[in-house]
């Protein structure tokens, strides 16, 4: 068994079926039949079950699939390691939450371009849970989202402090009337989302639980369904002090226990650290720290 099989091997319990493994492996079905069939004779046990449809994973194969995906990213680092010569360059792939990307990144990512041409920046935005989940599968170098996080196989350091906010229509001047409304509703992003489990565990601590959600994709949806006096949300107060000054929404302050959280910027400790992501580590804290003053 070497790296050869195992790539052959993921790619038939990925695809489904030989044939289709074929097509992405650019070679012939046989090929792969042959690669899998002389694999099971070597490990003494049937990998795949044979149906109509193509192939299905016994338990055996299962067990060694996630050492398939291993290898493969093993494989993947170690060419990226022997490219890499310290010089900054090539792809730089993280990951952001949405309000820290609208409020905190883009004087970062421009500086840290401006410094160093050669990377080419990929941000890809999402919650807390599905950044965590993105770095754990190697899909992501590393992500900002709400902290703390704590998990053996992440490192995270903080990034940004913010000061969250409860927010509500202009008209809605109390916020202890507001929470004793019959109708209550929450304005949250998607499952998943920190700011969400955050807003439901400081009403919870009011008794007050089994609110109605209204689900938005984006931060200008929430805050519009809160303008509109459709609900209460909770975001940093940076991210809306413009549309208060506007007297689009109104602001209300929570005590510092419940107000404080921190960015913090995650990666897996086991990962190849890359020379663009080696500087991207030393750059984003000063920026960061530099905007803070």
């Amino acid at each position: 068994m070497d790296a050869a099989d195992l790539r052959v091997f993921e790619a038939v319990a990925r695809l489904g079926g030989m044939n289709r493994a074929a097509g992405e492996l650019n070679t012939v079905q046989s090929n792969v039949t042959q690669r899998i069939r002389l694999l099971e004779e070597e490990l003494a046990t049937p990998l795949f079950q044979r149906h109509s449809r193509g192939v299905a994973l016994t338990p055996a194969g299962q067990r060694l699939l996630p050492y398939a995906g291993r290898v493969a990213q093993l494989l993947a680092e170690a060419r990226r390691a022997v490219k890499d010569d310290g010089t900054p360059s090539g792809p730089l792939q993280i990951g952001s939450l949405e309000t820290t990307a609208a409020l905190r990144l883009s004087p970062v990512l421009a500086s840290y371009a401006a410094a160093y041409p050669a990377v080419d920046i990929a941000l890809t935005t999402g919650t807390s849970a599905e950044l965590v989940e993105l770095v754990l599968a190697h899909r992501l170098e590393g992500a900002f989202v709400c902290g703390p996080v704590q998990h053996p196989e992440l490192a995270a350091e903080p990034i940004f402090a913010e000061e969250l906010v409860l927010v509500t229509a202009p008209s809605q001047k109390s916020l202890d009337r507001i929470l004793t409304r019959s109708d209550l509703k929450i304005v949250v992003l998607r499952a998943g989302c920190s700011y969400r489990q955050r807003l439901e565990e400081i009403l919870a601590r009011r008794g007050i639980v089994g609110l109605r959600r209204l689900e938005f994709g984006t931060i200008e949806g929430i805050l519009g369904c809160a303008a509109a006096g459709l609900g209460v949300t909770l975001l940093p107060r940076a991210l809306v002090e413009g549309a208060r000054r506007a007297r689009r929404v109104a602001v209300h302050t929570l005590p510092p226990d419940e107000a404080r959280v921190e960015t913090v910027f995650i990666r897996r400790r086991d990962a190849f650290v890359s020379s663009a992501l080696a500087a991207f580590l030393a750059f984003a804290p000063a920026q960061a720290a530099a905007a803070a003053e």
